[in-house]
């Protein structure tokens, strides 16, 4: 009985741990049904895609880094597990908050947002040195930024 207890006892700490450490992934962007949660559009540019994973196991999808940002200003902290977005080569999944961004209004995004992601700030510096423009940003930057306007 007392070996019966113990074991039961061990279970469930280690399922109150695996709920505890919960990991957040990306998942494949499919352009025939994934759809902008903010702006209704399909999500053709994956290459520039952001989603949200959210707390309760579901996701959200963006076709721009400014829907993204704009959603997650609206939702309760609580509820986001993870938020990813493509970086500039759209090959890698980055996390939003530890990702460099560059902004420039003549940057082409799917939305005209003008924001692109790296994953270093010096990757994000060499960008702006080679095309000869952008302005460095970092996430905190993104949640007060004016979209659109000229810096």
């Amino acid at each position: 009985m007392k070996k019966r207890f113990l074991i039961g006892i061990f279970t469930a700490v280690l399922l109150l741990q695996a709920c505890g450490n919960k990991e957040y992934k990306p998942k494949e962007i499919v352009s025939e049904t994934d759809v902008c949660k903010v702006c209704n559009m399909s999500i053709v540019y994956k290459d520039f895609a952001g989603e949200i994973a959210l707390t309760n196991g579901d996701y959200e999808v963006f076709d721009d880094i400014g829907c993204l940002i704009e959603y997650m200003k609206n939702m309760n902290e609580k509820d986001l597990g993870e938020a990813f977005i493509k970086d500039q080569s759209g090959k890698e999944w980055l996390n939003v908050k530890t990702a460099t961004y560059v902004y420039d209004k003549d940057i082409w995004t799917p939305m005209s947002y003008g924001v692109i992601a790296f994953k270093t700030k010096d990757s994000a510096k060499n960008y702006i040195k080679k095309s000869g423009k952008g302005e460095l940003l970092s996430f905190a930057d993104l949640k007060t930024f004016k979209w659109g306007v000229q810096h």
